[in-house]
């Protein structure tokens, strides 16, 4: 039985699962601390604005459109699959693996003869995303017996013609000796909102702020801050090799001959410009992780 709060209370729906613990580690970072006691569905957190339960990310869709909850965070898939008229506040790229979209795919063993979706007609598909995979196969006018999987649904792909799965990085699909034929959809985690709960001011400010953090969050995760101490002399130079949103901060020392400069730049270019801009003449240069990053 779902609890009933008060109708100033943001109600959140968290994903139970395989986002769970990514999706407490990205509130963490936004500046909420949530903690979810053993065996129980309703983890508390740091707000008392909000209020939070767990459902699957499969049904959280259905209890957003219903009004039971006002917010909740699911994959684009679900509210495909379960049609579902909400309100979507914005994409998080996030995921229990990787930062790329989640890809549900059309698979058949390696020693099959299949090469193409059409030679899969008469057969029998096999997958957890039931609707959307059945409009696929109508879309393209191929008969076909679609049967709901309830999980492991990699092995049943040498039970029946072929299986619809999801997969992030293909090691799955790799690692059960199956092979890709086509990609049904794309998906990524999704906020979304009850279209009520939207139009209410009080918590359409609360939901924006909160859409805010998590993206700043998530924005922060690949990045992280320089510092380091430059002459005045090469400031120009070591400017100019600097990437920025906009410029640098550049702040006096008490030696006037050098200056402290600070940045934001991306993981993948930090290992390459340190080096650099010791060369050039910087000194003291240090790195920090980012909680947030707002633009």
């Amino acid at each position: 039985m779902i609890r009933r709060e008060s109708s100033e209370i943001l109600r959140i729906g968290l994903p139970k699962g395989s986002l769970q613990d990514s999706t407490v580690d990205l509130f963490a970072r936004a500046g909420y601390s949530v903690r979810i006691p053993s065996r129980s569905y309703f983890p508390e957190i740091d707000d008392p604005q909000i209020s939070c339960v767990m459902f699957r990310a499969q049904e959280m869709s259905r209890y957003v459109a219903d009004g039971v909850i006002d917010l909740g965070i699911t994959g684009r898939d679900w509210v495909v699959e379960n049609n579902s008229d909400v309100h979507e506040v914005c994409e998080l790229t996030y995921s229990k693996a990787t930062s790329k979209p989640a890809r549900w795919v059309l698979a058949v063993p390696d020693e099959s003869s299949v090469k193409k979706p059409e030679d899969l007609a008469g057969g029998i598909i096999s997958t957890e995303l039931l609707q959307t995979t059945k409009r696929y196969f109508a879309d393209k006018g191929i008969d076909v017996k679609v049967e709901f999987s309830w999980g492991a649904t990699e092995v049943k792909a040498r039970l029946v013609d072929a299986i619809v799965d999801i997969t992030e990085t293909g090691s799955s699909i790799r690692a059960n000796n199956l092979r890709i034929i086509d990609e049904i959809m794309s998906s990524t985690t999704r906020l979304i909102a009850n279209h009520d709960a939207w139009k209410d001011p009080v918590k359409r400010d609360k939901i924006e702020s909160l859409a805010l953090l998590l993206k700043g969050a998530i924005g922060a995760k690949q990045r992280v801050g320089l510092k380091m101490n430059v002459p005045r002399a090469k400031l120009d130079a070591i400017s100019a090799m600097l990437p920025s949103e906009k410029s640098p901060t550049v702040s006096p020392l008490a030696d006037e001959q050098w200056v402290a400069l600070e940045i934001i730049v991306d993981r993948h270019v930090e290992r390459d410009l340190v080096p650099q801009l010791h060369k050039a003449g910087a000194t003291g240069i240090f790195s920090y992780p980012l909680n947030k990053v707002i633009h």
